[in-house]
Formats: structure tokens, C-alpha cells, sequence
């Protein structure tokens, strides 16, 4: 299957899963910057330095399109590769709103539903394959709170690159859309409300026009309550923390390392969870994507998953204040 790719930042990383997978061949590679398609094509031995992204979609041999472009631009290029017939990963987040989604949703159907995901990659992080096992297996009971708490510690980036200029950004859809995934993924179960706070006291001099912190809390049918923050200005080095409570357990992932609780006992301890709280790369799903599409199976469980989760991260980004139905699609 020919492959072309769509922003080589992240997206280098993209092209080096699809270079690597026998059943593809990396075609194409585009960035704003010729000068670092080249460079990329170098490195990898592989494509050709694309024009424009038009010219990927009008080759025919070309069977997927995977996008690492700047998070605004992710819509209209899904939706266009939607519509030129072929297949889709993208960078998180799939779109933004929810009438971005609509419009996805409703050319995905109109265009014989081509395979379609997005770039979630703490789903393959080993320490949470382990815990959605654990979880599966009753070891932690019937689950009633997650907290995920997105800690971006990277203030320059939002202050000097490119966020800086997008005045609808969202750091919920940036960055805390990866725990509200994990979240989703972990209970197997859809929020039903959702209420959001936030301020922007740590770049409100640096005139940004759009919240550094959110905090979003989730209700569910099950009773489970999720509370889910996006920190991006914070003073703390690039990380997240992650903890399940549930009636038998509790697994807590922070900057001690991750570990479960199984007792109530003042003087147990917690056992370890020796395992990677990161996926070995950013690429890390892509085979699995391209091993779906070989299959020939049903792309609707995938795409599903994807609508839900825009779903509930575009619903978090309206519903300030009060608790707000979060519309599914």
C-alpha cells in the first residue's frame, strides 16, 4: 500500500513506522519546509518531497495518508484524503468540534468508511496494556474515579510556536485529550455530563487568547467519576499522572513510579508495576492500523472509538460551569 505523509515533526516518526512495515511503500512526504521533507527522505532512503498535499491525494497508488501536521489543520486535510478515497491516520486529535466532526463522520460514511485513526499512542504504553488487563479481570473491583492530570511543562511552546497563534486552541484537545482516551479505554464505558474550569494565570501576561489549564470532571451512567486536567503551564517536567480507584484497588502512575494498592492496611505496602509508562515510539500504532486495513475487516470499531472521543473532548471544551449532556455522534 503506498503511503504519503503529512508534517514531519511528529510525522517523521510516522514515516519511519510505515517505512519499516513490508507491506507498504512510503511514497510521499510533505512539510511546509521542503528543506526537512528532503531531509526526512534522506535519512529514510524512501518517497518523494511532495509538492503540495494535493498532489498526494490525486495518486492513485497512494492508499493512506497519515497527518502530523499543526493540530488546526487536522480536519480539512482528514476530511479532503477522506474524500480522495483513501485511508486515514492522523495526529490527536482527529478534529476539534463538534460540528468538525459531523462533517468528518458524514464523508467517512458517504465514501465506503475507509479506515480511520488517530495517534493515541499511551493506549500501547505497556504499564496501561497491564492495568486495562487488570482492570478486565476484576482486580481492582468495580471502578468509581479516575483522575488524569496532563502536565505538559512546556511553556515556550505555547508562548512562541505555532499555539501561540491559534486562537481557538484548546490544551484540552492538545494534550488532555491523551488521559480522557485513557480514560474512555481503561472503564469500556462513555461519560454522560461534563463541567469544565479553567483560567490562564500562568500565560495570561503573554497575552495568549486562550486558557493554559483546564479541569474537566465527567460523570457516568455507571456512577464512575472522571476528573481530567490539561496543565500546560505548569512549572514540572513533561509527564502525566494517572490513577484508578476502584472497590478492591487502586493503581496510582506519578512521579514515584506506577504501583497498585490491594489493602487498606496502614502498614502495607504498595506493589510495583514494573512496566513502561511510554510506548516505545510515536509510531507505535501504525502497524496495527495497517494490519486492520490488510484484514479487510469492519473499520466501524475503530472509527467509533474516534467519534466518541471527540465527542467528550469537544464537549469538555464548551461546558464551562454547569454540567453540560455530552452530545454523541
Amino acid at each position: 500500500m503506498g503511503v504519503g505523509v503529512i508534517g514531519l515533526g511528529v510525522g517523521e516518526q510516522h514515516a519511519r513506522a510505515f517505512a519499516a512495515i513490508e507491506a507498504c511503500e512510503l511514497r510521499w512526504l510533505f512539510d511546509f519546509s521542503a528543506d526537512k521533507a528532503a531531509e526526512v527522505r534522506n535519512k529514510l532512503g524512501q518517497g518523494k518531497v511532495a509538492a503540495s498535499f494535493e498532489e498526494i491525494l490525486a495518486d492513485d497508488d497512494t492508499d493512506i495518508v497519515s497527518i502530523a501536521s499543526f493540530d488546526h489543520h487536522h480536519f480539512a486535510e482528514a476530511l479532503a484524503a477522506i474524500k480522495a478515497g483513501k485511508h486515514v491516520f492522523v495526529e490527536k486529535p482527529l478534529c476539534r468540534t463538534l460540528a468538525e466532526l459531523k462533517a468528518l463522520k458524514a464523508a467517512w460514511e458517504e465514501n465506503s468508511r475507509p479506515h480511520l485513526a488517530a495517534n493515541l499512542v499511551l493506549r500501547q504504553a505497556p504499564v496501561y496494556t497491564w492495568l486495562k488487563q487488570a482492570i478486565d479481570e476484576g482486580k481492582l473491583g468495580r471502578l468509581y474515579a479516575f483522575d488524569g492530570d496532563y502536565l505538559y511543562g512546556r511553556l515556550d511552546k505555547i508562548t512562541e510556536g505555532w499555539r501561540r497563534d491559534v486562537a481557538d486552541y484548546s490544551v484540552m484537545e492538545g494534550g488532555g485529550i491523551h488521559m480522557i482516551d485513557l480514560m474512555l479505554w481503561l472503564s469500556g464505558e462513555n461519560p454522560a455530563t461534563a463541567a469544565t474550569a479553567a483560567n490562564n494565570i500562568c500565560t495570561g501576561d503573554a497575552g495568549l487568547p486562550y486558557d493554559d489549564f483546564m479541569a474537566t470532571t465527567f460523570h457516568f451512567p455507571s456512577g464512575l467519576i472522571g476528573r481530567i486536567t490539561a496543565n500546560f503551564g505548569c512549572v514540572h517536567r513533561h509527564h502525566h499522572v494517572v490513577r484508578v480507584f476502584g472497590t478492591e484497588g487502586t493503581f496510582i502512575h506519578d512521579d514515584a513510579g506506577a504501583r497498585i494498592h490491594t489493602s487498606r492496611d496502614e502498614k502495607a505496602a504498595a506493589e510495583p508495576v514494573d512496566a513502561e509508562v511510554l510506548p516505545a515510539s510515536k509510531g507505535v500504532l501504525i502497524s496495527g492500523f495497517v494490519a486492520a486495513i490488510l484484514a479487510g475487516g469492519d473499520p466501524e470499531q475503530a472509527a467509533r472509538r474516534e467519534f466518541d472521543l471527540i465527542s467528550v473532548t469537544a464537549a469538555a471544551g464548551r461546558a464551562r460551569g454547569s454540567p453540560e449532556e455530552i452530545e454523541y455522534l
